[in-house]
């Protein structure tokens, strides 16, 4: 069993100051296999003290350097992805689909960072002033279970990109993963306090940084509930917020679609990462004369899904995070049911043989309208809801019709036109015919509008939520 007692801070590990302690357990078998102690707002404030001391050599850093600091950081975490993998699929039920997938691409947009730090221009003459971009300071960032190291990581190259000194509150659920990064991190060998890395709980350490005068921005993802504490928080001290929330994705197949191909596509796009990802198409909107031969397809194509051990090459569902979250999914099953869906496939309770560890069935419901619970709040799980609708009009009026606007899918036979309809969905992005091998492309923004974010994250887009531009007036 793994005992972590320590953060990184200042370029060293050093032992917690906290006092409380959790138990880390494996989702797939319900065994302890770590203790972590906690971190508490002094451990917070230690790390802070040490980013902003490095803060002011680092800000000053040559493009070229923070290039090779990024190449450095890239490499790094390649070198251990072994160990990587090996503590995603025990810590967090990863399975063998998504795992390499995560790893590589939390190397890579460092890499993708790199090139768009290498083409980017710091400073223009507009008139009689010269506008630069200059860091914006200390970066709180806060990232989620569901993907631990890609999220550090993706939050983690802009900053170090634009010449920000970083402390980074990851999940304390994730401490394994974590932990291993932090040890890619030294590896890389950066200047001491560039990173910082606490373990702690969110109402304790995460609290700290959005209050904490000495940090200048705030990056986080989460749940839309808690994103909403951490903008309220850090107004006090007139922090930039970047925010990367909850979605309730729409999947539109459209008339002229492949039924094959778009229920392929659609069961790809609710049940990868063992259905907990913000962008999931969670709403897949169908036209009503063709419900029956696409619930055929999808029925066709769910036995590829299979749910089972995240240590066995064939699955591809894995077990839910935590009993929290198991519990959470059930519940949802349930209201779906309570208020007039019909059950394609799935339901509630454990698949066949895999009641040891928080395995939930992979669901499909029918009969659903957008004014269900399950059509409406983000579920975090292996749950899509079949939606029909009459005319294209009444499937975007429906895909709009959410609190949400992280993510839109389209499955259709004429890209072109898949586009046309892809401009009037209310989101930060929307994948026609394509799945989530793009998404890390370097230079495409990721974020959401409405209730799903403030903020962009990649490329160019990310790379200025770190900067801010100063005008200098001289003649």
């Amino acid at each position: 069993m793994k005992h972590i007692t320590q953060h990184y801070i200042n370029g060293h590990f050093v032992e917690s100051r906290g006092t409380e302690t959790i138990d880390l357990i494996n989702p797939a078998n319900k065994r302890v296999i770590g203790r972590v102690l906690l971190g508490n707002e002094e451990d917070a404030r230690d790390a802070v003290r040490a980013a902003k001391k490095s803060f002011e050599a680092f800000s000053r850093t040559s493009v070229s350097e923070r290039a090779e600091m990024l190449q450095r950081l890239h490499d790094a975490v390649l070198a251990r992805e072994a160990d990587h993998v090996a503590a995603r699929t025990e810590e967090y039920g990863g399975v063998p689909l998504h795992n390499k997938f995560s790893i590589r691409g939390a190397a890579k947009v460092f890499l993708n960072m790199k090139k768009t730090l290498e083409n980017y221009s710091f400073s223009k003459r507009l008139g009689p002033s010269v506008v630069t971009m200059k860091p914006i300071g200390v970066a709180g960032l806060i990232t989620p279970w569901n993907s631990a190291i890609f999220m550090v990581c993706n939050k983690l190259a802009p900053a170090i990109a634009a010449g920000c000194a970083t402390v980074v509150k990851p999940s304390e659920l994730s401490t394994i993963q974590t932990r291993i990064l932090a040890e890619c991190v030294h590896d890389a060998g950066l200047p001491a306090g560039v990173i910082n890395m606490v373990n702690g709980r969110g109402n304790v350490v995460g609290t700290e940084l959005t209050r904490n005068p000495d940090v200048a921005k705030i990056s986080f993802t989460g749940s839309t509930s808690t994103g909403k504490t951490v903008m309220c928080e850090a107004a006090a001290t007139i922090k930039r917020v970047t925010l990367e929330l909850g979605g309730k994705s729409p999947h539109i197949v459209l008339d002229d679609a492949d039924a094959d191909k778009a229920a392929v596509f659609a069961l790809e796009a609710v049940f990868r990462n063992n259905g907990q990802a913000c962008i999931a198409g969670s709403r897949l909107l169908i036209p009503a004369h063709r419900l029956e031969e696409m619930k055929a397809a999808l029925l066709r194509a769910l036995p590829a899904w299979k749910v089972g051990n995240p240590n066995q090459a064939d699955t591809v569902i894995g077990p839910l995070v935590n009993e929290i979250q198991y519990n959470r999914v059930q519940e949802y099953i349930r209201k779906g049911i309570t208020e007039g869906a019909k059950l394609l496939a799935g339901g509630e309770g454990h698949p066949n043989g895999l009641d040891a560890g928080w395995f939930a069935k992979p669901t499909i419901f029918t009969n659903v309208n957008n004014d269900m619970t399950i059509a409406r709040e983000e579920i975090f799980g292996p749950v899509l809801c079949v939606i029909t609708y009459k005319t294209e009009d009444d499937a975007v009026r429906i895909a709009n019709d959410t609190i949400y606007g992280l993510q839109g899918w389209i499955s259709t036979s004429n890209s072109e036109h898949g586009r046309e309809i892809a401009g009037r969905i209310e989101a930060g992005a929307v994948m026609v015919n394509e799945s989530f091998d793009l998404l890390d492309e370097a230079g495409i923004p990721a974020g959401g509008v409405k209730q799903s974010g403030v903020g962009r994250e990649f490329g160019i887009y990310g790379l200025e939520e770190y900067l801010e531009p100063q005008a200098v007036f001289a003649r």
